[in-house]
């Protein structure tokens, strides 16, 4: 054999166990980085069945389709190239884009609290008359795909900020790799989650007693567990946002807001011995949380109040 080709052989060798490589890091790097989205992946699985609760049951699992569809373009097509070229040319602006997101979570979250305790409503719910059922599912879609946009972009800006990859196409691939598996995860579980009454309502007919009696049960859990989701993806959509607003405005020089959550959150772990840990991020998720209620209220009082903006969830 030529020297030369053994030469170029050899070359092909040492660029494929780089490659190898590489992938592996991008590998374990995407996972580190995945762990640490997880209070976001369950705010995005939680507020997720909200926008199918109510409707058609025929129509449960091609809405949950539309939106993966746009979760997946969200994460993609419209957030990978955007943090790639924000992480190389402009890292400053993360945090306000950040935390402009944070604040919509708030306005969101707060506005379903104001609804709850008697507030006027905006925009169609599933309670009102609808008179044109297609469009309305197109509202719900398009409502779910935007809030998925901003949760989104949170998973993104996390998994960029613990990713430790010299280059930008390292980064862009474990940043898709994470996005594929949460949009996967989540709204898989989504599915399952609102299909169970059906699972159940199947298994009621059959001869078994025992699949007719985890039948039912599953059929009386379902609406609880929905109203337990819903509330759970309003109180995290709140502890979410206004925990993002806590930590960008720590980022660009405003300190209180961070000082008063991590100095209660400091107390709290130092009078609660072994329960310090779960005790001290219950702590500071309450006044996130509480921090976006105020704010998400301001908003809401704002757009509703002095711009006149009526809304369309």
């Amino acid at each position: 054999m030529p020297s030369g080709l053994v030469a170029l052989l050899d070359d092909v060798a040492v660029i494929a166990r780089t490659a190898a490589a590489s992938v592996d890091d991008i590998a374990v790097a995407a996972s580190r980085a995945g762990t640490k989205t997880a209070g976001v992946v369950i705010d995005d699985a939680a507020v997720t069945p909200s926008y199918v609760t109510g409707l058609s049951p025929a129509r449960e699992l091609p809405i949950i389709w539309a939106i993966t569809k746009g979760s997946f373009f969200n994460k993609l097509v419209i957030l990978l190239p955007g943090a790639i070229l924000l992480s190389e040319f402009l890292p400053w602006l993360i945090i306000w884009i950040l935390m402009l997101g944070g604040a919509f979570l708030c306005y969101e979250g707060a506005e379903k609290v104001l609804e709850k305790l008697g507030g006027a409503k905006h925009g169609k719910t599933v309670e009102d008359d609808i008179s044109d059922p297609e469009a309305f599912e197109k509202q719900r879609i398009a409502g779910a795909v935007r809030t998925d946009l901003i949760l989104s972009a949170e998973i993104m800006a996390i998994t960029l900020s613990e990713l430790d990859l010299p280059t930008w196409w390292e980064r862009g691939l474990a940043l898709a790799l994470v996005a594929i598996v949460v949009t996967v995860v989540v709204y898989g579980a989504v599915a399952i989650i609102v299909k169970m009454d059906d699972v159940g309502l199947h298994m009621t007919k059959q001869d078994s007693s025992t699949s007719q009696r985890l039948g039912q049960l599953l059929v009386n859990s379902v609406p609880k567990l929905l109203v337990a989701l819903s509330v759970i993806g309003t109180v995290a959509m709140l502890w979410v946002g206004g925990g993002i607003i806590v930590h960008g405005t720590h980022e660009v020089g405003f300190h209180l807001l961070y000082d008063i959550a991590h100095g209660a959150e400091s107390w709290v772990a130092g009078v609660t011995g072994a329960l310090s840990g779960i005790a001290g991020w219950v702590t500071y998720a309450a006044i996130s949380g509480v921090i976006g209620l105020a704010l998400g209220a301001i908003i809401a009082f704002v757009l509703h109040n002095v711009i006149g903006y009526e809304g369309a969830h």
